[in-house]
């Protein structure tokens, strides 16, 4: 079996530290209670009283024929009700997200791939990240899992010397170990961050540089 798109990223002097998914269950818990909810519980509410209350009602249409009244009203509502099947779709669709989304740790980055019916990966070197966090909102609580969040916190300068900052960094989502996969991270980073700003010999000896094997995994 050839190597999934995640792993295409990888380079050969890369070596997987940890790999995984997201817990099922709170993947899907949070794709059904999401904000999307309370506004399509509302509009299909509305509709679908709306839409009963004309059903019940004499219809006639110019022709003598209540059917094609009727089958206007299943039309329109139907098409009305589009936000609705927009957040169902999301919900039974959050399991071919599911398929698609994976997690891996080497000792030089972050990856993560993502994404419904296309899939998308995207790397975050450790040079790159500044800040890491643990995040657990209520079903992470219930269920026993975590979010591992991870920031950068850089500025980059274009040619005509303006500076910008990004934060944007790599989460690792609903994890069972998160606070395994946190101490990685953690310790990976620093490690890292230190061989940049002290790429010497000073360091001790089996830390010769950036070029590190890193021991512990």
């Amino acid at each position: 079996m050839g190597k999934s798109d995640l792993e295409l990223l990888i380079g050969d002097n890369e070596s997987i530290v940890w790999r995984g998914k997201p817990d099922f269950k709170c993947f899907v818990l949070e794709s059904i209670f999401n904000p999307m909810l309370f506004f399509a519980l509302i509009w299909g509410g509305v509709d679908f009283t709306i839409l009963g209350l004309a059903l019940k009602a004499p219809m006639e249409s110019n022709d003598g024929s209540p059917f094609s009244v009727a089958a206007f009203l299943l039309v329109f509502f139907a098409l009305h009700l589009m936000p609705v099947w927009m957040y169902l779709g999301g919900v039974i669709f959050s399991v071919l997200e599911y398929k698609h989304t994976e997690y891996i740790i080497t000792d030089k980055a972050i990856y993560v791939s993502s994404g419904k019916f296309t899939i998308n990966t995207e790397m975050k070197p450790f040079t790159d990240l500044s800040h890491i966090n643990i995040h657990r909102g209520v079903f992470d609580q219930m269920i026993g899992v975590g979010d591992v969040i991870t920031e950068c916190n850089h500025t980059s300068y274009s040619g005509n010397s303006h500076s910008s900052s990004h934060r944007h960094g790599i989460s690792l989502c609903d994890l069972r170990d998160y606070a395994h996969v946190f101490e990685i991270v953690k310790k990976l980073q620093t490690d890292i961050y230190s061989d940049t700003m002290f790429p010497n010999d000073m360091r001790p000896q089996e830390n010769h540089g950036y070029n590190t094997t890193y021991k512990g995994f």
